[in-house]
């Protein structure tokens, strides 16, 4: 019975693929010209439209630039940047010519030149890859080796700083920037007090990278450093909420007491919030090494991705991830 089922199947699989072998072999049969195919190379084919092309040989080096061309670029100017780092501390006749910041400022020059002098687009820095991708680790490593000693006993004025001195530069610059567009013969009358105050809150955030950086190699004084670090690192909070409220007030048009304190609110919630955030995200790294100790190597990994994490869900509901 079994080899019955046998042979009644394989009958069935040929004769379905028997139509499909004749169909394959009419051409040479049916025409009449199949002695001509012997004349033909052995490197042509024909495709299903009947058109010859001819076989190509393989490909044993070939230079394709644009498909790596981003990474590779990126990768360059890391690279250029860290040589450079590595130098301006073995020679330390370069720190007392330019700052480090500079250096690295004409280490980008240099790139987007040689970039420019082959020819080639230089890849666009977008905000989303700042503000997701590069600015994280940026803010992760200030606060991770933050002196947290100094930052809680000197915490009052730095909120000082950071708060009212930056509400302060947002409406001093944007009010002064107001009063001069009005003055006749600018032909500025047209520039609204939102308009300049939502400039004002983008400039008013000042971060001293270069001034930081020559506190640390001159060894100043630790009140100091720390003053003009956290109001560098808490300012950023501000003036972000500062820019959405002036953003949403310039769309809306006119102002009420209702916008104003809810402003004062969106800006309360964001910098808590923010906080909270970040509180409930180290409550969790602190647990998750509690269970760490017979595997080290992915500690690090976990400071990571949780401070990242951190930012993102900040980021969710609109909250500081800076803060966070």
């Amino acid at each position: 019975m079994e080899l019955k089922m046998f042979i009644l199947v394989l009958g069935l699989l040929v004769g379905s693929l028997m139509p499909l072998g004749g169909a394959a072999s009419s051409p040479d049969t049916g025409t009449g010209h199949g002695g001509s195919h012997g004349n033909k190379d052995p490197g042509d084919a024909k495709n299903g439209n009947g058109t010859t092309y001819s076989k190509k040989p393989f490909p044993v080096l070939s230079f394709d630039y644009e498909h790596v061309q981003l990474p590779f670029e990126i990768s360059l100017w890391v690279l250029l940047a860290s040589l450079m780092k590595l130098g301006f501390h073995l020679i330390p006749r370069v720190s007392s010519i330019v700052p480090e910041s500079c250096l690295l400022i004409v280490v980008g020059l240099l790139v987007g030149g040689l970039i420019k002098l082959v020819g080639e687009d230089p890849p666009v820095l977008e905000s989303k890859i700042f503000f997701f991708y590069l600015l994280p680790p940026i803010i992760l490593d200030a606060g991770y080796f933050m002196p947290i000693r100094q930052f809680t006993e000197n915490l009052g004025t730095i909120l000082m700083f950071a708060v009212v001195g930056t509400l302060w530069n947002s409406f001093f610059v944007g009010g002064l920037l107001y009063g001069v567009c009005q003055l006749e013969g600018h032909k500025l009358a047209y520039v609204d007090l939102l308009s300049c105050l939502l400039f004002g809150s983008i400039i008013s955030a000042v971060d001293p990278v270069a001034v930081l950086a020559v506190f640390e190699e001159i060894h100043i004084n630790e009140l100091l450093h720390i003053l003009v670090f956290g109001e560098s690192l808490l300012n950023d909070a501000v003036t972000v909420v500062l820019y959405h409220l002036f953003e949403e007030y310039s769309s809306v048009g006119s102002i009420t007491v209702t916008d104003v304190f809810l402003g004062i609110v969106c800006f309360l919630v964001v910098s808590l919030g923010g906080i909270v955030v970040g509180a409930i995200y180290g409550i969790l790294a602190a647990f998750t090494s509690r269970f760490t100790s017979h595997t080290r190597v992915i500690e690090p990994l976990f400071v990571f991705v949780y401070s990242y994490m951190a930012y993102l869900s900040a980021e969710v509901f609109h909250l500081s991830g800076i803060m966070a």
